[in-house]
């Protein structure tokens, strides 16, 4: 009789491939192409239930849209920090010139909004190159403070270049079309916007599996070993901070028009903090893990919402002045213990349930 076990490793677990193309494929396991079917499957599910009026309102929607905006963001971050070793502080500098390339555009010369969209990319992605010219001669913390010191430029820039970037009142838009589409409402955005990140996913999916990706792998493991072995390594660390730059443009391009508008308060240090941290605490290296560490970091602010407010609605009104300051200081402690305690963020505790129901019921020594 075949055991539990020997289906599970059979069926979901094995790693066995027995050809190229086999060895190439994105979802190597049954395992992980049936969590991709059912997540397709809840997500049409999702929309369907929509149409009667039941399941997700747009509310919901609102917030599954900032989780995908947020993850076009931390998977370009994750390319440049995880796989390259290459640290930045300025990552919202780049959604910033991303959103306002987006809005001046469309404002300004009637642009389409996906249109729009591709070209905030590529400029960002050309100051992403102009940033990591100092990636030549320095690294580690000192090229992290010449990231900071782009964030801080590109924040002074966008508040006191009134005439193009209308300062602190920032540059409103009209609601997005795609391809004659409109995205007036929160659930077609979200379709948009899944379909962009499942692009997208593919893309950085196929990149650090090419013979870029294990360029950037290997500059992130040892620079000097790299370029010993023939990859020059200063070409690469551009690439890695233009592609890095190129998906937070796109993400500052999408969140513009997620809001209708590009306001200098979403393109802030604490913004590229809080992008660190979802890398950070999904797991450095993984691109699963950036999925986990965006909804973790994204949800834990609204469930903290919500739960201030039931319990200033049942117990005391008052509650919500005396613990309002206090959720921020709950959410930075949060991160603060899961990097101290679980360092591998995440992902490494998702390694760890996979790898122990790969030999139930045996146990699982950790090494």
């Amino acid at each position: 009789m075949t055991s539990l076990t020997q289906l599970y490793n059979d069926y979901f677990a094995t790693t066995a491939v027995y050809g190229y193309r086999e060895d190439e494929r994105i979802f190597r396991t049954r395992f992980q192409r049936a969590w991709f079917t059912i997540l397709l499957f809840l997500v049409a599910l999702m929309l369907l239930g929509s149409l009667f009026g039941i399941g997700a309102n747009e509310y919901h929607y609102f917030i599954g849209n900032l989780i995908l905006v947020n993850l076009i963001a931390a998977i370009g971050l994750q390319l440049l920090i995880g796989f390259t070793g290459l640290l930045s502080l300025g990552h919202a500098a780049f959604m910033g010139v991303g959103a306002y390339t987006s809005a001046l555009l469309i404002t300004g010369v009637g642009c389409p909004f996906v249109l729009s969209i591709l070209l905030a990319g590529l400029v960002a992605a050309f100051f992403g190159i102009v940033v990591g010219i100092p990636s030549l001669r320095i690294k580690g913390f000192y090229l992290m403070v010449a990231t900071l010191a782009f964030q801080f430029v590109i924040e002074y820039t966008i508040i006191h270049w009134d005439a193009v970037t209308r300062g602190i009142r920032g540059i409103e838009l009209p609601a997005p079309h795609a391809f004659g589409i409109p995205l007036q409402k929160n659930q077609a955005y979200f379709v948009f916007l899944f379909l962009v990140v499942v692009f997208l996913m593919w893309g950085a999916k196929n990149l650090v599996r090419s013979k870029l990706g294990r360029a950037f792998i290997a500059i992130r493991d040892n620079d000097v070993s790299a370029e010993v072995i023939g990859i020059p390594i200063f070409p690469y660390k551009l690439m890695a901070f233009s592609i890095s730059a190129f998906y937070a443009g796109v993400a500052g391009a999408v969140f513009a028009g997620l809001l209708r508008t590009a306001i200098p308060e979403d393109y802030t240090f604490l913004h590229s903090i809080i992008f660190l941290a979802m890398v950070l605490v999904g797991g450095l290296g993984r691109l699963v893990g950036t999925v986990f560490g965006v909804i973790f970091v994204t949800l834990v602010p609204v469930l903290l919402d919500l739960l201030v407010s039931y319990v200033s609605q049942t117990w005391d009104p008052n509650f919500t002045i005396y613990m309002g300051p206090m959720k921020e200081l709950v959410f930075g402690g949060l991160i603060i213990l899961f990097i101290i305690f679980e360092p591998e963020g995440l992902v490494g505790i998702w390694i760890k349930l996979r790898d122990y129901f790969k030999i139930w019921p045996l146990p699982y020594v950790q090494e």
